[in-house]
């Protein structure tokens, strides 16, 4: 059963990104909140289909700590769950990412109408200026950064090196760091094709000021949050 529902929900998610893809670029002229307002829609339904198809629940302890202003979020990664379910609870996101995501067809076309940062991670400072640049640029606009400080995916269990940039992002722009623990990875794994039934939690901590502080003192704090709240979430 859990084979022929992972099954279904490829199909459907294939069959609405493509015609979504497609008529993305249409949307282009729109203002950058506006343009991401209707393409999160795309967000809104395949999370509803991973609740109904494949039994996948979430909740959220914390919503309170969402801050009124702009913020950098510096979020655990696990599965692309996150970068999709992020959308439905917290302001608009601007989602820093490597540029080849934008190649993909269809699904990249759709992407690059929500605003995010690409990246180059082979630039070295350049990246970091870039960074800098569109993310100053970014929260200007409204948006939130989200910034996933492993860099990649990681296991379930699996500690990956907490790279700087995200904390010194905030530190540059003025604005805090808001740091969010979750475990889908647990049920979607990383390019898993196979996903489980259950509930996901998502625990978001108190802002973390920037102001006057170091990038490596905030993300040294930032890390130690998050991964005192993986252990509790993983039972450990």
């Amino acid at each position: 059963m859990t084979f022929l529902r992972s099954l279904l929900f490829a199909f459907l998610q294939v069959a609405i990104t493509i015609p979504y893809g497609l008529i993305a670029p249409l949307f282009y002229p729109l203002p950058p909140l506006q343009r991401y307002r209707v393409m999160r829609l795309w967000s809104r339904i395949i999370i509803g289909l991973a609740r109904w198809v494949l039994g996948i629940r979430y909740r959220v302890i914390g919503l309170e700590h969402l801050p009124k202003g702009p913020c950098v979020v510096l979020a655990k990664h696990q599965s692309a769950w996150e970068t999709i379910a992020f959308q439905l609870f917290m302001p608009p996101l601007a989602f820093v990412l490597k540029k080849e995501l934008l190649k993909i067809p269809f699904f990249g076309w759709g992407l690059a109408m929500t605003s995010p940062i690409a990246i180059d991670r082979n630039a070295g400072r350049e990246a970091l200026k870039t960074l800098e640049e569109q993310g100053r640029q970014r929260l200007a606009q409204g948006f939130w950064v989200v910034i996933f400080p492993e860099g990649s995916r990681m296991p379930p269990g699996v500690r990956g090196r907490y790279n700087v940039g995200g904390a010194w992002l905030a530190v540059k722009a003025g604005v805090p760091v808001l740091p969010v623990a979750h475990n889908a990875g647990r049920l979607w794994g990383k390019n898993a094709f196979i996903k489980r039934a259950g509930e996901i939690t998502v625990v978001i901590g108190p802002p973390i000021p920037t102001a006057g502080r170091k990038p490596a003192e905030v993300i040294a704090e930032t890390e130690a949050w998050i991964e005192g709240q993986m252990a509790a979430l993983e039972g450990g």
